[in-house]
């Protein structure tokens, strides 16, 4: 199922554990789906308990219990019908697992058709992480689970290449219903505009390095208003916001679950030294880098 990349010191349940996907033998390679019951057999004794990056997606339809979910320091509860999509690079801790049943949908990043809507819509780290769909969409939504579940295990006498995209377009069946299940939390979104689609994407692949609007502005071939205001209309913040705001996540990230000291946590992300840092992390989250790896660090044990 997955392999640990590293592990952290024993004994350190705040520490992060950083999983890498690896096909099981004989399973087609790039997705895999089993029951809650199988992910618990498998996994190591206190594994689920621990933080956990993924390098791959994690998609869990829950069929019965209630439980808690955290991804990015934001609480989730998991209930019957729900769907939780973690992405890539999203740090998640499982609650009672043990207390809830349903299905797992693991898939590595390249197995959907890149530059196809599909594959931008399931790599799209702002997308919900939790989904309630009810009446039609709940019936269509679980079928597409069912259907995928089915064809993963009964698909081994196909052809490898065969049964690879006979899960690949299953798998696009769950990803745009998910995309488009109606209600007020999740109403189908509006396009997004140009500018925003390529400043997020800027931001997330240099926000170690750039923190400036205008140098964003400059690099994109917008004026710093333009991103302004399509980000506002797109996020609801300004783009200075949405980049703070995702600075200040990996700051969490790595001061919750790595053993980094915040100068160099301050030095990772781009600052020329640790009062900067600690400067900047204090007037955005309310208190100290310190102070807030011990709320976490309490908050885990």
């Amino acid at each position: 199922m997955v392999k640990k990349r590293h592990t952290a010191p024993c004994g350190d349940a705040g520490e992060i554990l950083d999983l890498a996907y690896q096909a099981p033998p004989g399973t087609p390679a790039g997705v895999e789906v089993l029951s809650l019951a199988e992910l618990r057999e498998r996994a190591p004794e206190g594994l689920l308990a621990r933080p956990q990056r993924l390098d791959f997606h994690q998609i869990v339809a829950v069929d019965s219990g209630s439980a808690s979910h955290t991804v990015d320091f934001v609480g989730h509860r998991l209930t019957a019908g729900s769907v939780l999509w973690v992405r890539p690079g999203q740090v998640q801790r499982f609650g009672d697992v043990a207390a809830v049943e349903g299905t797992v949908v693991l898939v590595q990043p390249g197995f959907l058709p890149p530059g196809t809507s599909v594959a931008a819509m399931a790599d799209d780290l702002y997308r919900p992480v939790l989904w309630q769909p009810g009446g039609e969409d709940l019936e269509a939504v679980f079928c597409a689970v069912r259907h995928l579940a089915t064809d993963f295990r009964t698909g081994g006498r196909l052809p490898p290449g065969i049964h690879a995209d006979v899960l690949r377009h299953l798998l696009s069946v769950l990803v745009l219903r998910l995309s488009h299940v109606a209600g007020p939390a999740h109403a189908a979104p509006p396009p997004l505009p140009e500018a925003f689609v390529r400043f997020r994407a800027a931001v997330e692949r240099d926000f170690t390095t750039r923190h400036r609007v205008t140098d964003y502005a400059r690099a994109l071939g917008y004026s710093p208003r333009t991103l302004s205001r399509a980000t506002l209309a797109a996020a609801g913040v300004g783009a200075k916001e949405f980049v703070d705001r995702r600075v200040l996540l990996e700051a969490k990230r790595l001061l919750a679950h790595s053993g980094l000291s915040a100068a160099r946590i301050g030095e990772r992300l781009g600052f020329d030294d640790a009062a900067n840092f600690s400067k900047y992390f204090q007037h955005r989250a309310g208190l100290s880098p310190g102070a807030f790896r011990t709320a976490q660090r309490g908050h885990s044990a």
